[in-house]
């Protein structure tokens, strides 16, 4: 009984714990998402000069406010780092960022926190200037912007990619590149190229529709140690699966203990309230043993 007994309490506390942890991993689940805005279908260089804006919400699961540290990564293709100019910009004025290049890659991270904080229901916004060199005939850059929290976990990250065309090049409209035009279907003749026109009839101009590449993982080196870190991921299996699994066999285990110790000590019961067996029954053998008195 005394084991039993031990096992039912440990058995109580594992699911006491199980549901501690549910109930810490369920903040976890609150999502976060980025978005950037600004962005036009593709860039001119020559001395204009746009406002990108990234936009990090909360949804989902309540809680505290969180303050933001953001990082933008940008990735050049066509065009180098030098003829790119990139600042973070606050109402107050401009923003201190750390810059580090590798390669075509650079990244600008915040080096003090978001003046804003992150609430449920509730966004924080990032500015950047971005302009172009004159020279830049033709290109394609990257951004992506990535919202950290205090300690440097990763909360959300949307990326983006656009064009960037000469000033000269802005009038007269441009090919769609080869890598992200969309394949024909299969058994549909391909349409005529307006190089392969009448040359006595105008050749119509193709329509220029950019569609955003394939986007690639910027090589640049992470804001610092421990960052990369998301909160909350939607696929793979990660510390909120973990906890639920870990948490339904301890449930499990739990339940089953109490199931035992209530048989146990049903059975025990029984065992106290039957009739003892005849052979140890205490009693005279034959009738009474007391002697009955003979008056003279």
């Amino acid at each position: 009984m005394i084991v039993w007994r031990c096992a039912l309490r440990f058995g109580v506390v594992l699911a006491g714990l199980a549901g501690t942890l549910l109930a810490v991993a369920a903040p976890a689940q609150a999502a976060f998402s980025t978005q950037l805005g600004g962005l036009p279908e593709r860039f001119t260089a020559g001395g204009e000069v746009r406002t990108v804006s990234a936009v990090v919400s909360r949804t989902g699961a309540p809680g505290g406010c969180v303050k933001v540290r953001w990082s933008l990564v940008l990735r050049v293709e066509g065009l180098r780092l030098d003829q790119v100019r990139l600042d973070r910009v606050e109402e107050t004025g401009s923003f201190p960022v750390e810059v580090r290049t590798e390669g075509d890659v650079a990244r600008l991270t915040d080096r003090q926190l978001d003046p804003g904080r992150l609430c449920p229901d509730r966004t924080v916004t990032a500015r950047y200037r971005l302009a172009f060199a004159g020279d830049v005939t033709r290109g394609r850059i990257t951004l992506a912007a990535e919202a950290y929290d205090a300690r440097l976990r990763l909360l959300a990250r949307q990326t983006a990619t656009r064009t960037v065309v000469g000033a000269g090049a802005a009038a007269t409209p441009a090919a769609p590149d080869p890598d992200v035009s969309t394949p024909a279907p299969a058994g549909t003749p391909p349409e005529p190229s307006a190089t392969a026109s009448d040359p006595g009839e105008p050749a119509a101009g193709p329509v220029d529709e950019e569609t955003p590449g394939p986007v690639e993982e910027p090589a640049a080196a992470a804001p610092a140690a421990g960052a990369g870190r998301p909160v909350s991921t939607s696929g793979g299996f990660g510390a909120v699966q973990a906890a639920f699994l870990l948490g339904g066999l301890l449930l499990s285990l739990g339940l089953g203990l109490l199931l035992r110790m209530r048989r146990l000590l049903r059975a025990d019961r029984a065992d106290e309230y039957a009739p003892p067996p005849e052979d140890r029954l205490w009693g005279p053998v034959g009738g009474s043993s007391g002697r009955r008195a003979v008056r003279w």
